[in-house]
């Protein structure tokens, strides 16, 4: 199958990330986390919206009552709808800041953090509730990327970047703990490291891959079936958006590049790449 991408958003990001459909208002939601900003596109009108954030922006998820949920440097903050910022749950470390994180079917938002050095064992998974009560799941990862559950919410997927891997857990059904931790796929050498994920509604896997310059589709049992090149390097995440969830969105990056792609940094989207999943939003 040939993909063909369209440039959504022709930007200079530093750290493209994060890409979320919100289908309550039919936008679609990234950031640049080292330029601390918060991006919103709506492809129906064109219309774009850039709100700065007074610190790195690791992610950002709508909430169930409206406004965002924001994965911050310094913990997780709430942006009411009429803009009024708060914090949910504030935990200063320093040296380390807020990575990708993701919305999990119970509504609790499944939070990574990292080091800026990306030590090993300096970064962490955790699962925040809407009243604000944190447990850490994971304590020794070094960069928390891409995290995503199966259509029928029985495994979660997770990737720590240096590892090359995209993990699968178990998931408890009455309590939505994670258990039994192994690999799904393993990145080659000379591919890139698996960056964001997000599953479709056959249950794929699909994985940016940042130095490799493409999204991969990989099938439940692990199996490679679909290769979307692309014109930059440093490929940071993907999720599906549109208002049937068919259009693949693809945010890239530029930081440490000598020599960057003028897309570098831009925003992609390939139209009819697929069919995802509605994503819960955020209980707080």
């Amino acid at each position: 199958m040939t993909h063909i991408y369209d440039v959504a958003v022709r930007a200079e990001a530093a750290l493209g990330e994060g890409p979320t459909w919100d289908p309550a208002t039919g936008r679609l939601l990234w950031i640049d986390i080292l330029g601390s900003r918060v991006h919103t596109y709506d492809p129906a009108t064109g219309r774009r919206t850039v709100r700065r954030t007074d610190q790195h922006v690791g992610a950002v998820k709508p909430r169930a009552g409206g406004g965002l949920v924001l994965n911050l440097r310094d913990g997780i903050g709430l942006l009411d709808p009429d803009g009024t910022f708060r914090w949910l749950h504030r935990e200063v470390v320093p040296g380390r800041r807020a990575n990708d994180a993701a919305v999990a079917p119970d509504g609790s938002l499944f939070a990574g953090t990292m080091r800026y050095d990306e030590a090993p064992c300096g970064g962490t998974l955790s699962r925040v509730g809407g009243d604000g009560t944190v447990k850490v799941l994971l304590d020794d990862v070094a960069v928390s990327n891409g995290t995503g559950w199966s259509p029928d919410g029985r495994l979660m997927y997770y990737i720590d970047s240096p590892t090359r891997r995209i993990d699968v857990f178990d998931v408890g059904e009455a309590d939505g703990r994670i258990a039994n931790r192994r690999s799904l796929v393993a990145i080659e050498d000379g591919a890139g490291f698996p960056d964001g994920l997000c599953v479709d509604a056959d249950g794929c896997v699909w994985v940016a891959l940042w130095g490799g310059g493409a999204v991969r589709r990989y099938t439940p049992s692990g199996e490679l079936d679909r290769v979307i090149p692309l014109p930059v390097p440093l490929v940071t995440a993907c999720a599906f958006g549109g208002s049937d969830l068919t259009d693949l969105y693809i945010t890239t990056a530029r930081v440490g590049l000598t020599a960057p792609h003028p897309l570098a940094g831009s925003l992609l989207v390939v139209p009819g790449a697929g069919k995802g999943v509605p994503q819960p939003p955020f209980a707080g």
